[in-house]
C-alpha cells in the first residue's frame, strides 16, 4: 500500500471511529493554557514500556500536551517524515519543548523491541518517548485511539504494517483536541501546541 494510501485508510478509520465524537471544544484552563472541555472517545487508559523499558501508563504521561503517533521503525517514509516534522515542530517551541512531549506508538511489537526503539528515535527530539509492549497492550491503545493497524505480508515472505498516519493532539489533562496538521511551518505547529502548554 502507498504512502499515500495508507494516510487515507488510517483517516478514514479515524473518522468513522471518531463520528460518534462530541466536537473538540476547549476552553482556558487558567495559567496553565488550554484544555479540552468535553469528554472524548479518542484516548484512554494503557500500560506499555518506553525504550528505556520503563512502564509508562496513561497517567505517567498527564501534564503536558503530547503528540501521539502510531508507526513502526522498519516504516519507510511516512514514519520518519512524521518524526522530523514532530521534531522540528519541538524545536520552534525553544524553551517551552520541555513543557511538551510526544509518544510514537509502534504497530509492530514484535520487532520493535525497546532497544530497537531506542536506537530508532536517537535521531529525532529528546521529547519523544517510543513506546512498545506485547501485542494485546498495543493493541488495546490503537483501539482506544481510535487508530488503524494491520500487518501485511509481503512477496519476500516478510511483512510491513499499514497504519493510520495522524499526528494526535491531546491536552495535558490526556485529553484528545485533534489531529495535528503536521504539513505547516513548524513554527505554526509550535504555536498551537503552545496553546496547551
Amino acid at each position: 500500500m502507498s504512502p499515500r494510501a495508507a494516510f487515507l485508510a488510517g483517516a478514514l478509520v479515524f473518522l468513522v471511529g471518531a463520528a460518534g465524537l462530541t466536537a473538540a471544544v476547549v476552553h482556558f484552563g487558567g495559567a496553565g493554557g488550554e484544555t479540552a472541555r468535553q469528554a472524548s472517545a479518542v484516548g484512554g487508559p494503557f500500560s506499555l514500556v518506553d525504550q528505556d523499558g520503563k512502564q509508562v501508563t496513561e497517567a505517567d504521561v498527564k501534564g503536558k500536551p503530547t503528540l501521539v503517533f502510531f508507526g513502526f521503525t522498519r516504516c519507510p517514509d511516512v514514519c520518519p517524515t512524521a518524526l522530523y516534522e514532530i521534531t522540528q515542530a519541538l524545536a520552534a517551541l525553544g524553551p517551552d519543548a520541555a513543557k511538551a512531549q510526544a509518544l510514537f506508538v509502534t504497530v509492530d511489537p514484535e520487532r520493535d523491541t525497546p532497544d530497537a526503539l531506542k536506537a530508532y528515535l536517537s535521531s529525532f527530539a529528546p521529547q519523544i518517548r517510543g513506546l512498545t509492549g506485547s501485542p494485546e497492550q498495543v493493541t488495546a491503545m490503537v483501539k482506544a485511539y481510535r487508530a488503524y493497524a494491520k500487518k501485511q505480508p509481503t512477496k519476500d515472505g516478510d511483512y510491513t504494517m499499514d497504519h493510520t498516519a495522524i499526528v494526535y493532539l491531546m491536552d495535558r489533562n490526556g485529553a484528545f483536541v485533534a489531529p495535528l496538521d503536521v504539513k505547516r511551518p513548524p513554527e505554526q505547529i509550535a504555536a498551537e501546541i503552545r496553546r496547551y502548554v
